[in-house]
This record gives structure tokens, sequence and C-alpha cells, in this order.
């Protein structure tokens, strides 16, 4: 599938119902009111967004990651990569991990990472073709 590869404004409003919709074939539970507080607190944070845009501009899928300093270096941490179900496997999400490395090594960063879920076992092959390896575990507590 041919795509072009753009950012998305997430101080526009207009934005966050595109890309609530995409965010939600990930986490289901997702309600709208915290997929928009997520977006507006998150880039007020440094979190960017690049979508890859199908011929009719629809959103086919969509990148969240951050530019991080961390004790390990500079990085490029990806939030999220959603590709809408009916053009998995085209590429797609391919393109935008491809785009947010590009975009992490114009930034000086030394490596992408990100967090994958334990059964998401289809993004871990994904990651793992794409040359990405376990190299920690995130561990997690609910603070009541």
């Amino acid at each position: 599938m041919t795509v072009a590869v753009g950012d998305v404004d997430l101080s526009d409003a207009a934005s966050h119902g595109r890309l609530f919709e995409l965010l939600r074939t990930l986490r289901p539970c997702l309600t709208r009111p915290e997929s928009d507080r997520f977006l507006a607190e998150g880039s007020r944070q440094g979190l960017r967004c690049v979508a890859a845009l199908g011929p009719q501009g629809e959103m086919a899928a969509v990148a969240l990651y951050r530019i991080l300093s961390t004790s390990r270096g500079r990085i490029v941490f990806l939030d999220d990569l959603v590709t809408r179900p009916d053009v998995r496997s085209h590429g797609v999400g391919a393109a935008l991990l491809h785009e947010v490395e590009a975009r992490g090594r114009r930034a000086g960063c030394e490596r992408i990472e990100l967090d994958s879920g334990t059964a998401n076992e289809g993004a871990h092959r994904f990651y793992e073709r794409h040359g990405m390896s376990v190299i920690a575990l995130h561990l997690g507590k609910d603070l009541e």
C-alpha cells in the first residue's frame, strides 16, 4: 500500500477523533475523554505524532513517540504504533517505524525503545523482524 507520511498536530482537537479511532484498535477500553486527555497532556510533555495517510488522506496508521534524555543516553521512545487492521502486513507499520527511527537519528538519539504488552505476540514478532530485541522488563503497579 502506498502511503504518505506526515506529522499530526496534537494541539488540533479535530485530529483527536481520528487518532482516537486508531488508538482504540490497540486499547479497546480507552474512552474519548481519556484519549483527549492523554494526547493533550502528552503533547505538553513532548509527545509527537506521525501518521501514514492512504490515497484519500485517511489515517492508515499512527506512531506516537517522544525524544528523551535518560541515564541510558538519548532515546526515541515509541509510545504507540497502531495500524488499521485492514492494512496490516502491507508495509504501513514498517514505514512508520522507519520514519520514527530516522527522526530519532536526526535528533541525536542512540536507540529506539518501546514497551509492548506481554500478550501482544504479533507486535513482538513485528519488532523483532525490524531488529529489536528484549533488553529489559517493564514492571508496574497500580497506585490507589
